[in-house]
C-alpha cells in the first residue's frame, strides 16, 4: 500500500505531485519548488522558481538571493495543471505555511514545521482539514510538553535580571531566524540587548514588516565597559573564542530540547529555557484529530513513535524518513547547489512498523 495518494510521489529531491509538475521543500534543485518556509533545510537554493506564503517572501529572497520568487496570500487557492494549491499559517516562524492540495476531490495537507502557541512575529496556526495528513514530529514523544510561553519569558528575564545586578553579561542562545526575533518581541527591556549579526539583517525584515521587537544593537556596536547586557546569539558560536570578550558572563539557551536535562548538561549551559517552535506531543495529536484526516505520515522527528500512538487511536498511519532537520540548534546552512533539473517521481518508502 503506497502511503500517500498516487498523485504525491517521494523522489530524490524530494516530496514531488505528479499532476501539478512541483516539488514541495525539495532538497535538490528542481524546477517549481513550493517552500513552506524560510529555515535552511526546508528553502534550499538552486530550484528555478519559487512559490510561497505572500508574507514568507522577503525572509526566502534573504536567504536565498536574487531568484524567482512568488508569493500569494494565505487562503488564496492556485490551479496548478488540475491541482489546486493554497498555503494557509503554520505559526512556526514568520511566513511559515502548510501547504494544501487538492486533486480530484481529495485533500492532501503537507504541515511543514508548526506550533500551536500564539507568537506576535507571525499569524497563528490554523486547523486545515484533509483527507491525508503529512505532518512533523520534531517532539513527537509524552515528555514533550510545553507550558505557557509566558512563563518561560518570565523566567528568561528574571535570569537576566540576575545577570544584570551581578555584572554579568547574559548570553542567551537562540536560532537566528525566528527564534530569535520571537524573544526579542515578548521580552521586558531589563537592560540593554545586542544580537549577533546573522541575526541583525533577519531582525531588520522583521521591523520592515512592521513587527515590534525589544531595541536591539548590533553586537559591533558594543563597548566592552557595559555589563548586565544580554546578547542573543545563534548556537554554534558556543565554545568559541569569539565569547571571551564578553566576560564575566552565563549562558543560556532556548529552546525544546532544553526539556531534558541531559540537553543541557552536554552543552554546558548554566540555564535552559524550553521554548519551542515546534508544537509539542500533545499539540501533534490535537492537530491529526482536528484535521480530519484517516491517514498520516510522519517526518522528521519521532516517526516510529508518533506511527505507534496514532495507531493506536485508528489512524491509518506511516512514517517518511527525510533530510529535514526539525528543530536546529546549529548555525550551519545546507544549501544545495547545482542547476534545476527534472528529478524522476518514484515510490515512497514501504508502510514501516513502530
Amino acid at each position: 500500500m503506497k502511503v500517500l495518494p498516487g498523485w504525491v510521489r517521494a523522489t530524490v529531491a524530494g516530496l514531488y505531485c505528479e499532476p501539478g509538475d512541483f516539488f514541495i521543500d525539495p532538497w535538490r534543485p528542481v524546477k517549481r519548488a513550493l517552500i513552506t518556509h524560510a529555515h535552511s533545510d526546508h528553502a534550499r537554493g538552486g530550484s528555478a522558481a519559487y512559490l510561497t506564503a505572500e508574507e514568507n517572501v522577503p525572509l526566502l529572497r534573504l536567504r536565498l538571493g536574487a531568484v524567482s520568487i512568488e508569493g500569494i496570500p494565505w487562503g488564496e487557492s492556485r490551479c496548478m495543471s488540475g491541482v489546486r494549491v493554497s498555503f494557509h499559517p503554520a505559526g512556526h516562524i514568520r511566513g511559515s505555511s502548510q501547504i494544501r492540495l487538492e486533486y480530484q476531490g481529495e485533500v492532501c495537507v503537507i504541515t511543514g514545521d508548526y506550533k500551536r502557541h500564539s507568537d506576535p512575529t507571525t499569524v497563528e496556526f490554523e486547523v486545515v482539514r484533509a483527507d491525508i495528513l503529512v505532518s512533523e514530529s520534531t517532539f513527537g514523544l509524552p515528555i514533550y510538553q510545553w507550558a505557557a510561553p509566558e512563563s518561560v519569558i518570565q523566567e528568561i528575564a528574571e535570569w537576566w535580571s540576575s545577570c544584570h545586578a551581578e555584572g554579568k553579561n547574559a548570553i542567551l542562545y537562540a536560532y537566528s531566524l525566528g527564534k530569535a526575533q520571537r524573544l526579542l518581541s515578548l521580552l521586558p527591556p531589563v537592560g540593554p540587548v545586542y544580537v549577533h549579526g546573522s541575526i541583525a539583517a533577519i531582525n531588520e525584515v522583521y521591523e520592515a514588516a512592521g513587527i515590534s521587537l525589544l531595541p536591539w544593537r548590533p553586537v559591533s556596536l558594543w563597548d566592552r565597559m557595559e555589563k548586565g547586557i544580554l546578547l542573543i546569539a545563534p548556537p554554534a558560536v558556543q565554545k568559541s573564542r569569539w565569547l571571551a570578550r564578553f566576560e564575566p558572563y552565563e549562558e543560556a539557551q532556548a529552546s525544546g530540547w532544553m526539556a531534558v536535562r541531559g540537553r543541557r548538561r552536554q552543552r554546558a549551559l548554566d540555564r535552559g529555557f524550553v521554548l519551542s517552535d515546534h508544537a509539542d506531543f500533545y499539540q501533534l495529536m490535537e492537530t491529526l484529530r482536528e484535521s480530519g484526516a484517516e491517514k498520516v505520515v510522519f517526518t522528521h522527528g519521532y516517526t516510529e513513535a508518533m506511527v505507534h500512538f496514532a495507531q493506536q487511536q485508528g489512524y491509518q498511519a506511516y512514517l517518511w524518513k527525510t533530510d529535514y532537520a526539525g528543530e536546529v540548534d546549529t548555525e550551519s546552512d545546507r544549501q544545495a547547489g547545482g542547476s534545476a533539473v527534472d528529478a524522476s517521481p518514484g515510490e515512497f518508502p514501504p508502510t514501516a512498523s513502530p
